[in-house]
């Protein structure tokens, strides 16, 4: 689970002062460790969500590239990798949708409760076994539902307490444990149905997972969150919603008649929407950042910072596009390069999905205390993005030791992989936070929200990226496939290192 969720969790929509304080005064503020009532409806929605996301993500991957003797869906190995980079990155471009629906249409906590019953129905269609187009459905509303679900939960966690309250952050971060842990115990128990006797049955986990979410949250909602989730806030006029309507049926319509006749023609391949996917991870970034730099309502200084935000982008990119092969190279090494067999117990290849945040958990308290402790002395922004990615690049690096000692054909000990998981934690826990306070920093005073939508879009462009690159490994490139993907980190690291200084007076004040 990577701590880019906890940007998320940040991340609110700001509310009128007049509408805040009616929201505060709504709520229960006292009832679970101290904190609002309405922590523990959102601390459990969320767990039972993303207990549900990563039990699904993490036999995805092996469903779609197992045999059908075996109870997948056949397809060959390169295109279930890059289908599930396409389908991270797609999570990620949703929640711009799910932003502007809460923010425009039907507000956070409708858009909670949508966002989470299309996604049981994802995992639902995923759990009856079907046909490939069947698929795509349960891909297609578990994308719409997590992009309507994920944006707008850090929202009404956000109006629970008042702008000065001093439990606010450590609020935010009791509900960050609800993520993780969610994150954490899924992959054995999804996982270990999924793979050892059914992945249909894997997949009605998840799907009661969201249930339990829903449950939770429907029957919680009105006594501990109050008013939180209800204002709709910078709502459409009338005259507005109709044209609005009138243009996405219009555009929908159109989207669908030319989809189905590329799709009848042969035109429209899986590869060709990959590629398509892919171009529109790099475009959507650049348009917003050309957009906010060429704004009148930008000044000069806020130009400069947007300059240095750049480098910055480019090196998340980098850092998620090693990160988020996680759950996909990873997942496919750990299945069937790797030692399962190991100490007198069997392993089950969807568990070490369980050790990003089980490393997050135990490690974030003291790097963040690291960061304290040195103070001024402490790395500048652009050094600790340097240290994220080289510590990226070591994570693919240490695969190759293995193969260097014994050889392409022997099985990996399972200790390797821990390891290699445990230094990309290092560097996400260097380059994710920073890159958050980063972004509110950077951001144009008129552009706060966008700049973080761009933040989040790095993700996007990293599995868009991703997508292409995965078709590259098999069994003969894998040693050129870790080597020259770790190496390009670390080069990419001194050259951050080397123009920090550089990068430094662009950013002004800002550290």
């Amino acid at each position: 689970m990577s701590t880019l969720k906890k940007q998320k969790i940040e991340e609110s929509i700001p509310v009128e002062t007049s509408n805040r304080q009616k929201i505060v005064a709504s709520v229960p503020q006292k009832g679970f460790f101290g904190h609002p009532k309405g922590l523990f409806t959102l601390f459990f929605t969320e767990f039972w969500e993303r207990f549900s996301y990563y039990g699904m993500k993490a036999i995805l991957v092996y469903y779609m590239y197992y045999s059908v003797s075996k109870g997948g869906l056949g397809i060959d190995q390169q295109t279930a990798l890059a289908i599930a980079s396409v389908y991270g990155a797609l999570i990620y471009m949703s929640g711009i949708i799910g932003g502007w629906v809460s923010d425009r249409l039907i507000g956070p906590s409708k858009s909670m409760f949508y966002g989470g019953v299309l996604i049981m129905f994802g995992h639902i269609a995923l759990a009856v076994p079907g046909s490939m187009t069947m698929f795509f459905v349960s891909m297609i509303l578990i994308i719409l539902g997590t992009g309507l679900l994920k944006p707008n939960i850090s929202t009404v966690l956000g109006e629970m307490y008042d702008i000065n309250d001093a439990r606010r952050d450590a609020g935010f971060s009791i509900f960050y444990m609800s993520v993780n842990l969610g994150a954490f115990i899924a992959p054995f128990i999804v996982g270990t149905v999924g793979m050892n006797y059914n992945f249909h049955l894997g997949f009605g986990i998840a799907a009661i997972g969201m249930f339990l979410a829903l449950v939770t949250y429907v029957l919680t909602r009105k006594k501990n969150l109050g008013l939180a989730g209800t204002f709709v806030h910078n709502p459409l006029s009338q005259e507005e919603k109709k044209g609005t309507f009138v243009k996405f049926g219009l555009a929908a319509v159109v989207i669908a008649v030319i989809a189905t006749v590329a799709i009848m023609t042969g035109f429209l391949t899986i590869d060709r929407f990959i590629a398509l996917v892919g171009i529109l991870g790099f475009v959507i970034p650049t348009i917003y950042f050309i957009y906010m730099y060429r704004s009148p309502k930008t000044t000069k200084e806020e130009r400069s910072h947007l300059i240095a935000f750049i480098p910055l982008f480019l090196a998340s990119v980098m850092f998620w596009s090693i990160q988020e092969q996680g759950s996909t190279i990873l997942a496919a090494f750990a299945d069937k390069r790797t030692q399962l067999d190991f100490a007198g117990m069997h392993i089950n290849p969807s568990w070490f999905q369980s050790l990003n945040p089980l490393f997050i958990v135990v490690f974030a308290p003291i790097i963040g205390a690291l960061w304290v402790k040195l103070g001024k002395k402490a790395p500048t922004i652009p050094v600790k993005f340097g240290f994220g990615i080289l510590f990226a690049g070591l994570s693919f690096v240490v695969i190759l030791v293995p193969a260097l000692i014994g050889g392409t054909g022997a099985l990996v000990n399972p200790l390797w992989l821990v390891l290699s998981y445990f230094i990309v934690v290092l560097g996400e826990l260097c380059l994710s936070p920073v890159g958050l306070s980063a972004t509110t920093k950077l951001a144009p005073a008129a552009f706060s929200a966008q700049m973080m939508s761009m933040w989040l879009l790095s993700n996007a462009a990293a599995q868009a990226l991703n997508a292409q690159i995965v078709k590259f490994y098999t069994p003969a490139t894998e040693m050129t496939y870790f080597g020259v993907i770790g190496v390009a980190a670390i080069v990419l690291s001194v050259i951050l290192f080397a123009l920090s200084p550089k990068i430094q007076t662009f950013m002004k004040d800002i550290r």
